[in-house]
């Protein structure tokens, strides 16, 4: 298979996995937030989704991405929008014309966390999705560094991610809508650092999830150093 399968099982899945947390998200939303994010998320999704399906779809994974970034910035809505749609579109700006590898979704990684950061001007200890997406970069990239295999890079950033994503609980929220509530935020999972671990999630599912999976997708170990 060639780098846009992996694009197309990845989006496939993060669609699915929103589409199965809606009530979840939507419940940590209604907790610190408008009570929409599950229900804009699965729309934005399913219009992803629609995408794969058609004919004339893009066949890069970085066309794949941008293209899955303008559908989530028109029709999730919102602040949630404008930033998933912006990190989509970072990703997919930052991998290569032709066929991408490990090193390069390092890059359309830290591309996408740029985006973050640059428009919703947050930081770690917030309690936003950068919470879950920068750990999950960061350990994406060490285990990288070791000369680890693609599966173990990905499985290590979902888990990082997850981690990030539970440590929003106990902050007060510095950023957004929830930031209104002052202390009442305390005690409250990120719905953005939990759709953002399914993000990650999704992406280990698909690469980690079988035999010889990454092999499969044609990506081989991560080069030292990346």
């Amino acid at each position: 298979m060639q780098d846009n399968a992996l694009a197309r099982a990845w989006l496939r899945a993060f669609a699915r996995a929103v589409e199965e947390g809606e009530e979840r998200l939507t419940a940590l939303d209604s907790a610190i937030g408008d009570g929409d994010h599950g229900v804009n998320m699965r729309r934005g999704t399913s219009r992803v989704r629609r995408m794969l399906l058609q004919d004339g779809a893009p066949t890069t994974m970085g066309q794949l991405l941008g293209e899955a970034g303008a559908l989530l910035r028109a029709h999730v809505g919102g602040a949630s929008g404008v930033l998933y749609g912006n990190t989509f579109q970072a990703m997919g700006a930052a991998l290569p014309v032709h066929r991408a590898g490990v090193a390069h979704l390092g890059d359309a990684l830290d591309a996408g966390l740029a985006a973050i950061v640059r428009l919703g001007a947050a930081a770690p200890g917030d309690k936003t999705m950068v919470d879950a997406f920068a750990p999950a970069v960061t350990a994406f990239h060490e285990v990288c560094a070791r000369g680890g295999t693609m599966g173990a890079a990905v499985t290590a950033a979902a888990a990082a991610a997850e981690a990030g994503a539970r440590s929003t609980i106990p902050m007060q929220a510095r950023k957004g809508r929830a930031s209104y509530l002052g202390y009442r935020s305390i005690g409250h999972l990120d719905p953005g650092a939990a759709s953002t671990e399914m993000l990650f999630r999704s992406l280990a599912e698909e690469v980690a999830g079988g035999p010889e999976p990454a092999l499969a997708y044609g990506w081989h170990g991560c080069p030292p150093g990346v």
